[in-house]
């Protein structure tokens, strides 16, 4: 096998592509000393239990050394989590890795009594407390917001169980990382040139992209044939991560699964139901375009390992990962010479993590602590996809980047909820500046083709798994189980449902739903789909007003959680309590499609 054909190891590969990881943790016996300091604070937390409405100067110190210990933790977590990620089949950080996942369900058991304990003062005290000392103000968007799920908070050795038991619960998430990450192997492909090509994660999506029927149909075939071994044990894990979640929501007094996950971020399941809705009245759209690409590759009908590959050849070509960052650099110019110098910044100083290697984490995330680097996991490829992964990611990067920079630890993570809208912003800045100075037919009808994707990955795919984890979850709510018989069956019959009569269905893709590892987060997608509508609103709002548009939006990635999602986005420009940017963003897809139309 040539050698550019093999998965280099993580030693081949240059420093320069490299995330800076160690600027965490310079010596690792550093890492043990805070490992050991979360333990021993967490420990010492305890100290003030049966205190809490003593007076308003404990209860100020207890919210203070609480966040200071959580921000000790998450550092600690980050880390190994990371360092396992470089490559899942190293011992030494799968270790650490479940050293820090235990150490985390061990504070949240030792801090647990601090929620039932706190919602037992009167809410008069509370105010009282407020009053006394200046300090907790900061702390008046928290405390409201623990006092509206107080319905929900368990009594202090309940929550204290609920803390201990974590660790376990997670467990399903961690054994399906485990066999996609580690174990599974899906084999060899015979590439376009003719030679043998081992398939793995990162490579599948450039197989199915590929301009040779055959290969997109051999990686179709070897990629489904190893989940098709691994069914009956997805199945099982699946099942058990979703009891967990039906579980974990009836003890905490909720209606259902999917209200305990929205009521996180104060989200009506109106916002759920109505995307859905909206995205399966436009679903005759999504049948149009796939009779679009029928067409323009000239079959007798699409199979799903069709669905992926361009409709005209890439005119790009191979795109190396320093183009990549110009072309994103010119793209986020409406973004202002500030976000554009502090995100150069950033990639001169080992954000990102560029190349895949054996054994390291499949796709692409932003992720670190508080106090770290907003770090970016990349499997880059050299694919024009590659530089919008490269913005998307940027996008959640930065938006962590001057959140951090701007708020308190209390307020420095993101709802997915917003989270999504800061990636996606970026993604659709740099396609409307592709588009603007695209120069010809080829350039203008690839570019056209990929943002039709973008919508149908996104918008239309991500609905589809809400909706599926909709129907899982009500199942199981109602003591079904999900076999994988049933998951096939019933996925099988949503695809269809999405992708219309034309198309033809090949079995294996009925398996779709044992390759998704966002499915080990509730009610998770759907966020990507409601973020993807609010963020065509900013970024032609970015686009056409200006100056305006563009500091609210900067305000916006500054706000973190000092709010409820909904809120935040207001502020920004788009109201996603409403119906109507999703229906916008339908009739954006929809002039997309006319668009390609008329060019090809």
């Amino acid at each position: 096998m040539p050698a550019d054909k093999k998965i280099k190891t993580r030693k081949e590969i240059q420093n320069a592509y490299k995330w800076d990881i160690e600027a965490m943790y310079q010596d690792e016996d550093i890492w043990e000393n805070d490992f050991t300091a979360v333990r021993e604070d967490a420990k010492k937390f305890v100290e003030y239990s049966g205190r809490l409405a003593e007076g308003s100067t404990v209860l100020f110190s207890a919210l203070t050394d609480k966040d200071a210990i959580w921000q000790k933790a998450e550092k600690v977590y980050v880390y190994a989590r990371m360092k396992k990620d470089e490559d899942n089949t190293n011992g030494k950080y799968q270790g650490m890795c479940d050293r820090a996942n235990g150490l985390m369900a061990e504070t949240a058991a030792q801090l647990s009594f601090f929620t039932p304990e706190f919602l037992e003062i009167s809410e008069e005290k509370v105010d009282a407390f407020m009053n006394e000392e200046s300090g907790l103000q900061i702390y008046s968007h928290y405390i409201s917001d623990l006092l509206r799920q107080k319905a929900h908070i368990l009594s202090k050795s309940e929550e204290n169980i609920m803390a201990q038991m974590s660790e376990i619960t997670s467990a399903t998430n961690t054994i399906f990382s485990m066999i996609n990450n580690a174990d599974m192997k899906f084999g060899m492909v015979i590439d376009e040139d003719g030679e043998e090509t081992e398939l793995t994660h990162g490579r599948y999506s450039g197989f199915m992209e590929s301009q040779d029927r055959r290969v997109r149909k051999e990686a179709f075939t070897a990629m489904y044939a190893a989940y098709d071994k691994q069914k009956n044990t997805l199945a099982a894990t699946y099942n058990y991560n979703t009891k967990t979640d039906i579980v974990n929501a009836r003890i905490r007094k909720y209606g259902s699964s999917l209200l305990s996950a929205l009521d996180s971020d104060k989200i009506g399941q109106d916002v759920y139901d109505n995307l859905i809705d909206a995205v399966n009245d436009r679903l005759p759209l999504l049948h149009r375009y796939m009779e679009i690409r029928r067409r323009l590759l000239d079959i007798d009908e699409v199979h799903m390992y069709d669905i992926y590959t361009p409709l005209v050849s890439d005119p790009f070509g191979k795109i190396k990962y320093e183009q990549g960052l110009e072309m994103l650099k010119k793209g986020l110019k409406p973004l202002g010479d500030e976000y554009i110098a502090n995100m150069e910044n950033g990639l001169s100083s080992g954000w990102i993590d560029v190349y895949e290697s054996k054994g390291k984490t499949s796709g692409a995330y932003s992720f670190g602590s508080f106090d770290s680097k907003p770090y970016i996991l990349l499997n880059y490829q050299d694919k024009l996809k590659d530089v919008f992964t490269i913005a998307h990611e940027m996008g959640h990067s930065m938006h962590s980047f001057y959140t951090r920079k701007t708020q308190p630890f209390i307020y420095g993570g993101h709802s997915i909820f917003t989270a999504e809208v800061a990636s996606t912003v970026n993604e659709c800045l740099l396609m409307r500046q592709l588009l603007e100075e695209s120069t010809n037919k080829a350039h203008k009808a690839y570019l056209l083709n990929m943002y039709i994707e973008e919508f149908r990955t996104t918008l239309f795919r991500q609905t589809m798994f809400a909706e599926f984890e909709k129907l899982t979850h009500e199942t199981v709510e109602v003591g079904g189980v999900l076999t994988q018989d049933w998951l096939c069956s019933e996925y099988d019959a949503l695809n269809r449902k999405y992708f219309g009569a034309k198309v033809a269905y090949d079995g294996q893709i009925a398996l779709e739903w044992a390759r998704i590892p966002h499915f080990y987060n509730a009610f998770y997608v759907y966020k990507y789909a409601t973020g993807y509508s609010a963020a065509v609103a900013l970024s032609e709002k970015i686009l056409e007003e200006g100056e305006p548009a563009r500091l609210r939006y900067i305000e916006f990635l500054k706000s973190g959680e000092r709010d409820y999602p909904i809120e935040l986005l207001k502020e920004a420009g788009v109201d996603m309590s409403s119906p109507a940017p999703v229906l916008k963003a339908m009739d954006t897809f929809e002039s997309l499609i006319e668009e390609l139309e008329k060019i090809v």
